[in-house]
């Protein structure tokens, strides 16, 4: 069915990703590397650390920090991808683009993938990154009042996951949550999935996929914490920038999740894009791209700021 989806973001917006199973997206994903060159970068200065995660096992995450300028402010990065790609090259240039005009440090998380580490890892990896940043701001230069937690997609559900689970385990909580068009409910019940089932870049045929994947057993322990939806609570979280695409099947599960937050009380700024599909900043030169992550930016301004 052809959308209304701004010519900008061609030949992207013909195209979504042929993934048949979780399985065939792990064999895919042996195909993404972080960038060339990032660890020499002449904007930023990246450096990569190592850290352990609930279960011991080692993840990396690089820290980005803008040569030339001071700052101790800090967001913890979490990129999107199904829960079962890694980092594209356009979430790097966008977490740059959080590095360099906020300015922040910003420590992007290489936390493992499924199907081979289903929840609760990749959302145990991100809570123990976040937690490794805060262990470690001092030596980063990072003020501990000063750090937030931010995704797209996928990466939005483990942002929100790290936020609850921040509340639930009396650890620091974020200063704020950016989610970018995220993921927050496996149950897939709203209108924008039975209306964007052949969407470009993402729909809800490939939304199965993907909770088959991340959630293979739903009657895991802390479900919440891969569904941030099916919370008992939403008070107490973190003030939370929502960003949504028009033509995205997780449209709506987006702005149900901010409604919940509005709804507890929590502070909350939301940016419904239009003309959009999932993960249309990937074409980072498109008037509708570039506003967008103007608005994420003055979001993370003001809250640093406050």
């Amino acid at each position: 069915m052809p959308y209304a989806i701004d010519k900008a973001f061609f030949p992207f917006s013909h195209f979504a990703p042929p993934i048949r199973s979780a399985r065939m997206a792990e064999m895919m994903n042996i195909f993404i590397r972080p960038p060339v060159g990032l660890l020499r970068d002449k904007e930023i200065a990246v450096t990569k650390e190592t850290l352990h995660s609930a279960d011991g096992q080692k993840i990396n995450v690089f820290v980005m920090q803008p040569r030339g300028v001071q700052t101790d402010r800090c967001l913890v990065y979490l990129h999107g991808g199904g829960f079962f790609f890694g980092a594209a090259g356009y979430h790097y240039k966008n977490a740059k683009q959080y590095c360099l005009q906020t300015p922040c440090k910003v420590v992007f998380v290489d936390y493992r993938l499924t199907p081979k580490h289903p929840f609760p890892m990749p959302a145990e990896d991100c809570f123990a990154a976040w937690l490794w940043t805060h262990e470690n701001a001092d030596r980063l230069g990072i003020h501990k009042e000063k750090i937030a937690v931010g995704g797209d997609s996928a990466g939005g559900a483990l942002a929100a996951a790290v936020s609850q689970m921040a509340r639930d385990r009396n650890a620091s909580p974020p200063l704020f949550q950016l989610l970018v068009y995220p993921v927050t409910d496996r149950r897939m019940q709203y209108e924008s999935h039975k209306k964007f089932t052949d969407t470009p870049m993402w729909n809800s045929k490939l939304n199965v996929k993907m909770w088959d994947g991340y959630l293979p057993d739903p009657t895991v322990k802390g479900l919440c914490y891969a569904s941030p939806m099916e919370a008992d609570s939403f008070e107490n979280l973190p003030p939370a920038f929502v960003e949504t695409a028009e033509f995205d099947c997780l449209h709506d599960e987006g702005i149900a999740y901010a409604d919940a937050l509005l709804k507890a009380g929590v502070a909350v700024t939301v940016n419904e894009t239009k003309g959009t599909m999932h993960g249309y900043d990937i074409v980072q030169r498109a008037p509708a791209a570039k506003n967008a992550i103007a608005k994420r930016i003055q979001f993370m301004q003001a809250c640093f700021e406050e």
